[in-house]
């Protein structure tokens, strides 16, 4: 088994899918000293099928410039915009952004299944449903 390499830094970041801009990445991983065009090409490929959408990538430098990444799914806002074809509420709570039919929240809770802290379809719905009324958005109970 070959030893381990140690890693040296890591790094969250929300990118376009399929267009990560050279400039975020740089700001963030300039120090680094790893490739950014290698960076780059393997998010885009790695992404590409999903462009439109916002893609989470957790990016793990080693100490020998080298780097690993770990795609994550679309955050549950962004889910729930797209699912409703626009905004939240400027002012939740107060404003009605749309409502979320139970058939949406249970996709974007399918979708968010690897990330989240659970294996329960019902706890993700939850869950899901939370974030949807912190941005003004009702759910439909059938």
């Amino acid at each position: 088994m070959p030893p381990r390499k140690k890693s040296s830094h890591q790094v969250t970041m929300e990118l376009a899918a399929g267009e990560a801009p050279v400039a975020e990445l740089g700001k963030m991983l300039g120090q680094t000293g790893v490739n950014l065009v290698a960076v780059k090409k393997e998010y885009d490929a790695a992404t590409a099928a999903q462009r439109g959408e916002i893609v989470p990538v957790v990016i793990t430098v080693f100490e020998d410039r080298t780097f690993q990444l770990r795609l994550k799914t679309p955050p549950t806002s962004f889910l729930i915009k797209k699912a409703l074809g626009g905004k939240g509420a400027s002012r939740p709570g107060h404003d009605n952004a749309g409502i979320l039919s139970r058939d949406q929240l249970r996709d974007i809770a399918v979708r968010k299944l690897p990330d989240l802290n659970t294996t329960d379809i019902e706890a993700a719905m939850r869950t899901i449903a939370g974030t949807a009324r912190s941005m003004g958005v009702h759910v439909k109970s059938d």
